[in-house]
């Protein structure tokens, strides 16, 4: 049955390498059902509902993606745009979570009809590369800055705005340690580092008094609090428009590029870099936002953490079912993500902010029309702390200063359109 679901022995795979590698790439992503629900209980969602969400909508996504797709790369809610739900859409634009889980809805939508519509590979391909790059560093740096201000690294100040906090104190340091642990675990390939260090935080938590026991194992927690509770009328208010475009490019860009490298390093791609199965996958994705957000959680995409699965040898869907099963396990574990303290989870948030950050090595700095753009969505998006600001911008500054400096032929059509779009929402919305 696996060999025909899965196709193993084509691919040069078999059912142990598979279960191997499945359980790698789980490990290597695991922490996110530890930080997601942190993250969105700050914008007043239920802890242990997200968890449960979390876990679903991971479990959901990889069972989709493996069964339909028969690709080895798993999904769960993702890092970046959890962080622009919570501290963009509700704690700096006012919007309740039920809205921004109506914004998430509706961008898996419009991702769904794209893939469907074959509408996605014009806009992947027209979307200039610098601008793809510049978006995922920007929120690189977005996930930088929420990091060391939920540690009390960075604090507010009348003055300059934000000055060094007293990284003595007991959060800031139990967080810088908890950053090094993460560094010198990844550094030396430990499968599951990153979450290796998070537990071993809160038990450091535990072992200060910080911290109190609650327990590790227990019945899943009630997912009503969140399920089906996405405001879709407040989610099409002509405002919320570049919310909604915010978690739809994001999540496209994301998973074609994870996707893109993933294959790649599996050998499933073919001479010209072509991804198998790319619409099913593309499709896979997007249910899995839409199931994510029914259940209460931010955007669902994919991870590039499957690539240590594949390292380990996964070439099929199976890699991506065992995940799947491993995420659905998770849900009796409510009881340890409840006891994980902000200092546990800062380390490996802004571990993945440098990893999104890398990608400021392909930008053409030579270049101002390409600097520019790269360098306003940059800075502007954890200044004013929006992954939406910081895409509107981006768009903007790329458009003018090419046709300024004489390239304007190098602006595709897709990015006029959309550019035109951005100006008139700053126009008359704000």
């Amino acid at each position: 049955m696996l060999e025909r679901l899965f196709a193993l022995s084509e691919r040069g795979s078999n059912v142990k390498t598979e279960v191997v590698a499945g359980c790698t790439t789980f490990l290597t992503m695991a922490y996110i059902i530890f930080v997601n629900p942190s993250i969105l209980a700050e914008a007043g969602m239920d802890h242990g509902a997200v968890f449960v969400a979390t876990c679903l909508a991971a479990a959901i996504g990889c069972l989709i993606m493996g069964l339909v797709a028969n690709l080895p790369i798993a999904l769960a809610p993702g890092m970046g745009l959890n962080a622009f739900f919570t501290y963009g859409v509700v704690m700096s634009m006012g919007y309740s979570w039920q809205s921004a889980l109506g914004a998430v809805f509706l961008s898996g939508i419009l991702f769904f009809l794209l893939s469907a519509f074959k509408v996605r590979e014009w806009i992947i391909n027209a979307i200039p590369m610098t601008l793809k790059k510049g978006i995922a560093t920007g929120i690189g740096a977005f996930l930088a800055m929420i990091a060391l201000k939920n540690a009390g690294i960075i604090v507010d100040h009348p003055a300059t705005l934000v000055t060094l906090g007293t990284i003595t104190d007991f959060i800031p340091l139990m967080s810088i340690i908890g950053f090094f642990l993460v560094a010198a675990f990844t550094a030396r390939h430990l499968k599951g580092g990153v979450m290796l260090a998070i537990l071993i935080m809160t038990l450091i938590g535990l072992a200060s008094g910080d911290v109190q026991y609650a327990g590790i194992v227990s019945a899943p927690p009630s997912l009503a609090p969140t399920f089906l509770q996405m405001d879709l009328h407040a989610a099409l208010e002509l405002s919320m428009l570049s919310v909604v475009f915010a978690f739809l490019f994001v999540d496209l860009f994301d998973t074609s590029g994870t996707l893109i490298a993933v294959t790649h390093k599996a050998g499933l791609a073919d001479d010209k870099g072509n991804v198998p199965n790319l619409g099913k996958a593309l499709m896979s994705d997007s249910i899995a936002t839409v199931a994510g957000a029914s259940l209460g959680t931010s955007t669902t995409t994919s991870y590039i953490e499957s690539a240590s699965g594949v390292a380990e040898g996964g070439k099929t869907g199976l890699t991506a079912v065992v995940a799947g099963g491993l995420f659905l396990l998770s849900i009796f574990f409510a009881p340890l993500a409840g006891m994980i303290p902000t200092y546990a989870t800062a380390g490996a948030i802004f571990y993945v902010a440098i990893l999104m950050l890398f990608g400021l090595r392909d930008i053409d700095w030579d270049d101002i029309t390409e600097a520019a753009p790269v360098t306003v969505v940059l800075l502007f998006t954890p200044l004013t702390f929006s992954i939406a600001n910081g895409i509107t911008l981006a768009f903007i500054t790329y458009t003018f200063v090419k046709v300024v400096c004489g390239k304007w032929q190098e602006v595709t059509t897709s990015v006029w359109v959309l550019t035109a779009i951005f100006v008139a929402k700053i126009a008359f919305v704000g």
